[in-house]
């Protein structure tokens, strides 16, 4: 299954046709009118039985103001699926957690496909389970089968975003134990365990950083700091020299010294020197992130440096 976030969703905006769905409530989802059957895991159209106001069950007498008018104010997400399907069994109660979790951030809207077949044909739903998130009325993302966590709550975290919302991002005990490993020293077990993150979550941005620092550390260990800074400024076009300077100056809070130091190199040399300097460099940038103003100023330069 392909990574679902924001970013590649599985159809376009619109493409989900909602309208049949709006207008006045039927006669059962009226104040003073008993609801008729839905999911047993609860009162459709309210919250579960447990009392829990973050997860509620959908039927088409609620679907109205459940889904559509609640996404309005924040974001909704909709999880098709049927009791007695082992994946949808499998899956539910990790969506339930997170939403019980989220301190009403977002809202889980629970759909038995069994009870409620016409809700899932407009949704053009194939398979269970599936999700999808509605902000402002609309569909903006899903994505069909069963996820990891981690890219759950990646994806989660791409909803609120679209759906304006400003949440702290979760903290990842398995980036702790990374980091952990990192300052004691242990690189092998720092970068294994970076590489497990980067395996489930490809684009998490701590662990590409946190990895690109397991590879500055490996190369300037044993160096002598001043001895390879003064080798660098006696050979400015000694390439390796070049390279393992601005690791120093990098571990040495003097990052905008290194890509300086790294660009100058980039308009010095060609071919496969100059490839391989553009490469550090860049591995480098990964350390501070795109958003650091150093590296964006970097970039430009060294933009001007290659064209």
């Amino acid at each position: 299954m392909s990574d679902p976030r924001i970013t590649s969703s599985i159809f376009t905006r619109g493409a989900v046709d909602l309208s049949t769905l709006r207008g006045p409530a039927p006669a059962s989802s009226r104040p003073g009118t008993p609801p008729q059957g839905g999911p047993s895991t609860g009162a459709p159209g309210g919250p579960t039985a447990g009392g829990n106001a973050a997860i509620v069950d959908v039927t088409e007498a609620t679907i109205q103001s459940e889904v559509l008018e609640r996404s309005m104010a924040m974001p909704v997400v909709v999880f098709f699926g049927a009791a007695g399907f082992p994946e949808s069994d499998e899956f539910a109660p990790v969506l339930e957690r997170l939403a019980a979790e989220s301190d009403g951030a977002w809202v889980l809207a629970r759909v038995d496909v069994q009870q409620s077949p016409r809700i899932a044909q407009m949704f053009r739903v194939q398979g269970i389970p599936m999700v999808y998130a509605v902000v402002g009325g609309q569909p903006i993302d899903a994505f069909s089968g069963v996820v990891g966590e981690a890219q759950l709550r990646q994806w989660l975290q791409a909803v609120l975003k679209a759906g304006g919302v400003t949440v702290a991002e979760p903290e990842d005990p398995r980036l702790d134990e990374a980091d952990d490993a990192l300052m004691s020293g242990d690189l092998d077990a720092a970068e294994r365990a970076y590489r497990k993150i980067l395996a489930d979550s490809p684009a998490d941005a701590a662990a590409e950083a946190g990895l690109a620092q397991v590879g500055v550390a490996r190369r300037v260990a044993g160096a002598d700091p001043a001895t390879a800074l003064a080798a660098a400024e006696s050979a400015p076009d000694d390439v390796a020299a070049q390279l393992l300077a601005a690791d120093i100056e990098v571990l040495s809070g003097l990052a905008e010294q290194a890509y300086a130091r790294l660009v100058g190199l980039v308009r010095r040399t060609a071919g496969e020197d100059r490839e391989a300097v553009r490469q550090h460099l860049v591995s480098l940038f990964t350390i501070a992130g795109p958003d650091d103003p150093a590296v964006a100023s970097a970039r430009r330069a060294l933009a001007s440096a290659l064209f």
